[in-house]
């Protein structure tokens, strides 16, 4: 006894903080704004999900025909010591319940149900949380999702599979979530939709773990094919799959206990003649699933941590930028009120002259200006190696023509220097109206810019905010058109042919020196 209370001891310290952490931020509502690590349960309608995730609790979940489960569903587990007694607790929008006993728990879950989404089997993306404390569970927080429905029942939206993929889609996409993918043995593998649709979130299959149910009802001799399911041989995952025996409908018409269950399922695997090598494994058996699961999800937090306090300093960051900018209270005198627009605007001030130094302050997947404006300097690079990729092809047929249709008093093989000129003009030509396009988008995304520092900074005062862009607006106008009167002044300099020019003297001795 005292080596397990040992062990247990290490359990909670290396086990119970990590889920605590994360269960944590989501009870304070930071998912709203970030991605948490999380394990989403998803299978199509009749799977054995239920049946999983109530010999994972404890405790019998809504079943039912049709969709039964209409609201996501956090179902956090939490293992207490030997002889502590069973302990439960629902929340939903700004209700907590206590729940005194496991029976309650069905009720509770259907209740919360129709006040999120509704009685008449609509669906809601709002999270239920339900906590259960008991010796007889894993360490392990799971969040169930509705089943994967194709057809409209009773009261039901017609649209209602269509609502659930949208649902399911902005859950298990996620990269911080672990997709627990649920799967009936009986069944052509491929043909499932929830396994088809972690293969569009996770078409690498890192992310998705494969739980095979039903085994008792495999037909016999195909056996073999549930095995090359099990070794990753027909559609492999990374983290593989494992194989669980659950209470079937006439189990729970008989009242059989989830513990009794446990037991037969242990039974089962251990004397199938097939099946036998998977429990050796460590594959097979609820049990063994509830260990595999916990340690997905710890390694998932660890290694997700140092993203997500990276992501949290920078929402804390900004909203005390934000603080500093209100901390004083709304001015009253002349004086404040003077003061506070003159902070206002030299904050504002600072913001534009950090984008201008390509050292502003990026909130999630922002990219900064100057990135943006060098993606638009490579365009014109792909615009000058196109040009004189066709000059190459251009140049020759044009000097030929002349010399076929306009030679005059020339000798044969001499150009007459005025259409040799013409023709490098055409070829300047030909790039200005693409620089002017290049000036364009430039200032479009610079403008684009400085108009959402402005939203930033004046977000609370719309005359300021609307005085600024337009400040912006005719700022842009101007300089617009002062570059491209630099532009098209440049190019008209550019169509004098200048013979003295460097790189032509250059290529001209080399010609020379090669006695050409």
């Amino acid at each position: 006894q005292a080596a397990e209370h040992t062990l247990y001891n290490q359990y909670e310290k290396r086990i119970r903080p990590c889920i605590d952490l994360v269960d944590g931020l989501r009870a304070l509502g930071i998912e709203k704004d970030l991605s948490l690590p999380a394990i989403a349960v998803i299978g199509d309608q009749s799977s054995g999900k239920s049946s999983v995730l109530e010999a994972l609790s404890g405790v019998a979940l809504p079943r039912g025909n049709g969709i039964v489960t209409r609201c996501p569903l956090e179902l956090k587990l939490k293992r207490l010591h030997d002889g502590q007694a069973w302990q439960g607790k629902i929340s939903f929008r700004n209700v907590v319940m206590d729940l005194q006993h496991p029976s309650d728990v069905d009720r509770a879950v259907r209740h919360a149900q129709d006040v999120v989404a509704g009685p008449r089997g609509a669906i809601s993306g709002e999270l239920i949380s339900l906590e259960i404390r008991s010796p007889d569970v894993p360490d392990l927080t799971l969040i169930d999702l509705p089943g994967i429905a194709r057809v409209a029942v009773g009261d039901q939206p017609q649209d209602i599979g269509e609502q659930i993929k949208m649902l399911l889609k902005s859950i298990i996409g996620r990269k911080e979530t672990i997709n627990l993918v649920v799967v009936p043995c009986n069944v052509d593998i491929a043909t499932t939709e929830a396994l088809k649709m972690a293969q569009e979130v996770d078409p690498s299959g890192e992310r998705t773990l494969g739980i095979l149910t039903k085994p008792d009802l495999v037909d016999r001799g195909t056996e073999e094919s549930i095995l090359k399911i099990m070794r990753n041989r027909v559609i492999p995952l990374k983290k593989g799959y494992m194989i669980v025996k659950c209470r079937g409908q006439q189990d729970i018409h008989n009242k059989l206990a989830l513990a009794s269950a446990i037991q037969q399922e242990r039974n089962f695997f251990e004397t199938h003649r097939h099946f036998s090598i998977l429990m050796e494994e460590g594959k097979a058996t609820i049990p063994n699933l509830a260990e595999n699961l916990t340690n997905e999800l710890v390694q998932h937090i660890h290694k997700s941590l140092p993203a997500l306090e990276s992501q949290i300093r920078e929402k804390l960051h900004k909203a005390f930028q934000d603080l500093q900018r209100y901390n004083r209270g709304a001015p009253e005198t002349e004086s404040e009120k003077l003061n506070f627009l003159t902070d206002l605007i030299k904050f504002f001030n600072q913001d534009i002259s950090r984008a201008v130094r390509g050292e502003e302050q990026l909130f999630g997947d922002e990219i900064r200006l100057f990135t943006k404006i060098r993606r638009e300097f490579q365009k014109w690079g792909g615009i000058l190696l196109e040009c004189a990729v066709r000059a190459k092809n251009v140049v020759p047929a044009k000097a030929w023509k002349y010399e076929d249709q306009y030679r005059g008093r020339e000798f044969p093989g001499f150009s007459n220097y005025r259409t040799f000129e013409d023709i490098i003009k055409e070829q300047i030509i030909e790039l200005e109206e693409p620089a002017i396009e290049i000036l364009n988008n430039v200032l479009e995304l610079v403008a684009e810019k400085f108009t959402e520092i402005a939203k930033r900074n004046f977000a609370n005062f719309h005359n300021l905010s609307r005085a600024a862009q337009m400040r912006i607006e005719h700022i842009k106008e101007k300089q617009a058109a002062e570059a491209e009167r630099h532009i098209r002044s440049q190019f008209k300099m550019e169509k004098i042919v200048y013979c003295q020019d460097n790189i032509y003297i250059d290529d001209l001795h080399a010609v020379k020196a090669n006695g050409i």
